[in-house]
């Protein structure tokens, strides 16, 4: 199984964010878009794990979430990785907000502590909403700068779980499926 754990977003946020992507998606560059319904915030991407390990993460998982409770966080603002002027990863951007790095970083820590090598890059909390295909080049992504520039959305969640979730790969892209909710009850 393709696991990872992420906070998921509410419908009507997803679909207000999709609504508000709306002016990228409607032009040429060459951009896989991630589907309405898949749009999350990832603490911790797992790859392939054998089934049997399963319970062994959701274990992980509440201990990393014993004593959070739950929280607010805002989303907010587009851009992309490593930057607008040289997009790869498409993103709606989230505010830092203390209570989620930390999970995070608790999510890493067990996650670790079972055999899951840390992430070597800093955590940046987002909202993916597409990938540049492969092989573009910059002139295919020429106006992309003015496109993204002056989109906004912003929107106040609650999160009141982290969950492992499972991706199937297609090639109509990735279907996910929450495989355990572990509530945040401090």
């Amino acid at each position: 199984m393709r696991l990872f754990v992420a906070v998921n977003l509410p419908e009507e946020v997803r679909h207000a964010a999709w609504v508000a992507a709306g002016a990228l998606r409607t032009t040429h560059f060459p951009i896989r878009w991630v589907a309405q319904d898949a749009l999350h915030v990832t603490l911790k991407f797992l790859g392939e794990v054998p089934a049997e390990r399963e319970e062994e993460i959701v274990a992980a998982l509440h201990r990393a979430a014993a004593g959070a409770r739950p929280f607010t966080l805002m989303v907010t603002g587009f851009g992309a990785f490593p930057s607008v002027a040289r997009p790869r990863v498409v993103w709606i951007g989230c505010e830092r907000a203390p209570a989620l790095e930390l999970l995070q970083h608790r999510v890493e820590q067990e996650m670790a502590q079972i055999g899951f090598p840390l992430e070597g890059r800093p955590f940046h909390p987002h909202i993916t909403l597409g990938r540049v295909k492969g092989a573009t080049r910059s002139r295919d992504l020429a106006g992309f700068v003015d496109i993204i520039e002056p989109l906004e959305y912003a929107t106040e969640i609650a999160v009141p779980s982290i969950d492992l979730m499972q991706s199937v790969l297609s090639r109509r892209g990735a279907t996910y499926t929450r495989r355990h909710a572990t509530p945040l009850e401090g």
